[in-house]
């Protein structure tokens, strides 16, 4: 028995360890710094901190190694982020929807509640729901949740085997004597700060087709097709190619954090995703309702 999900967020949780010493709360006030002791002391004290058997802990408790000890993670209330998800598609095993930009996909930092995760367990109810990849916070559009554990693992595979075709729609400046589809290669790393990605010399490991769309004033639509899946890929290649995506904060430069400023999202969507299903052998296809 642990602790339920409350208010769509599941527990966290921390595996005491060897050489632990003094009581519960004497670690807990070690291992996270940045929560205060009197915090973790009211936690114990609403018995919302329980070992693997929901019994509640006490802050006089005795460290025990390798004891999990399990909790809910609280942050001071968030600035609503003013956009709504929009659920496309529901089933047995996946749950298909419409991210809003500036919104993140799971809990990290100061988003909580104000995540896409959280906010679809609280509207479905469904506990066991997880993301089958990634999407930027600042990214709109197509997102895959799987529902059940069971098959999770299934449709995880088909983004490792890049069996997933995955288009996007981006606005930037024209890109001039270029041939077009253009497939752009480079090589990508983590590079700085901690949050950007740089390309270096080398055997190049992400690869993406751009093709224009339409004309839209001085700007032009693209149709990107990653065939990789590099964190920051889309908007790297086309910062590289000198037309980086409009309001992009991060690339060529990091810009100042705009904290909770919500009026210039990244012209950057998800537009579709197509896969054969690995349950049913059928072919899948979501599209996003939204335009940039």
């Amino acid at each position: 028995m642990t602790l339920p999900m409350r208010d769509g967020v599941a527990p966290s949780f921390v595996i005491l360890p060897a050489g632990c010493n003094g009581t519960l709360l004497d670690f807990l006030t070690q291992q996270f710094p940045a929560i205060s002791r009197a915090v973790w002391q009211s936690r114990l004290a609403r018995g919302e901190v329980v070992d693997d058997r929901g019994r509640a802990m006490q802050a006089d408790t005795a460290c025990r190694q390798n004891a999990k000890i399990f909790y809910y993670r609280e942050l001071p209330p968030e600035t609503p982020i003013p956009f709504e998800e929009t659920i496309l598609h529901v089933d047995a095993h996946l749950l298909v929807v419409d991210k809003p930009h500036f919104l993140p996909v799971t809990p990290t930092g100061r988003f909580l509640q104000e995540t896409l995760l959280v906010r679809l367990r609280r509207k479905t109810g469904l506990a066991h729901l997880s993301p089958i990849h990634r999407l930027d916070r600042e990214t709109a559009g197509v997102m895959l949740f799987s529902v059940d554990p069971a098959s999770r693992g299934k449709y995880q595979s088909l983004f490792q085997q890049r069996a997933v075709s995955k288009m996007y729609e981006a606005l930037a400046d024209p890109l001039h004597d270029v041939d077009f589809p253009l497939t752009y290669r480079s090589r990508m790393v983590d590079g700085t700060p901690f949050f950007r990605m740089q390309e270096v010399p080398g055997v190049p490991n992400s690869e993406t087709v751009i093709t224009p769309i339409e004309t839209r004033g001085a700007h032009v639509l693209y149709r990107l097709e990653p065939l990789t899946g590099r964190k920051h890929q889309l908007r790297l290649h086309m910062a590289s190619l000198g037309i980086p995506i409009v309001n992009d904060a991060f690339y060529p430069q990091a810009l100042p954090c705009k904290a909770d400023d919500v009026s210039s999202p990244l012209k950057l969507l998800s537009r579709s995703v197509r896969f054969i299903d690995p349950l049913s052998g059928e072919a899948r296809h979501f599209a996003s309702r939204m335009t940039l």
